[in-house]
């Protein structure tokens, strides 16, 4: 197996462009309508997992993993056995916790979950720094920008749009890599908003 071109990663993301990125009006993001509708396969945030798990998702988020190919990412499983993780094992609700992430991670199936190889992540990791510099992200907010930058080069390979809560960091990301693709959406009303 060759090894990294990493005069091809750099080329590739061009961080010398990037100065400053801006956050964009939601008029020009690609939210999720108000109707599910067929499409592009799916690769599931774990913003989704989440937001499901707590009642907080939208209902068109159910009716787009009924019609719609839905795939997952280790980097999404990652996230949630981290959660496991960080939970107070003596806290009444950890236990309820843990069993609601380990159903959804049983439930992923082996032939929709998929691992990012060396290129994504090598390329991931400059669109993360680059985040990190020219927003000035803290040290928690460097590592949920990579794991972000994963899933969305993951999807970009494999042909998927990502679908995520994650306004902020996907608008800068399709900034980024235009030719990406994602839905975003935001939790119900009553869950509260998203910047």
């Amino acid at each position: 197996m060759p090894g990294l071109d990493f005069d091809k990663v750099i080329r590739w993301a061009g961080p010398e462009r990037w100065r400053t990125l801006a956050r964009r009006t939601d008029a020009d993001l690609p939210f999720v309508g108000d109707k599910a509708e067929t499409g592009n396969a799916l690769l599931l945030d774990t913003t989704v997992y989440i937001d499901r798990m707590q009642g907080s998702a939208p209902d068109v988020i159910q009716g787009l993993v009924d019609v719609r190919t839905v795939n997952h990412s280790t980097i999404a499983v990652v996230e949630l056995m981290h959660t496991v993780g960080r939970l107070d094992p003596a806290h009444r609700e950890t236990t309820n916790v843990v069993t609601q992430v380990r159903k959804v991670i049983q439930g992923m199936p082996g032939h929709r979950l998929f691992e990012p190889d060396t290129e994504i992540l090598a390329r991931a990791a400059v669109l993360a720094g680059i985040l990190a510099r020219t927003q000035g992200y803290a040290s928690d907010d460097r590592l949920r920008a990579l794991h972000d930058c994963v899933l969305f080069l993951q999807a970009l390979k494999l042909g998927f749009t990502v679908l995520t809560r994650n306004i902020k960091d996907y608008d800068f990301l399709l900034q980024m890599v235009p030719n990406g693709r994602a839905l975003l959406y935001r939790k119900t009303p009553e869950a509260g908003r998203e910047p």
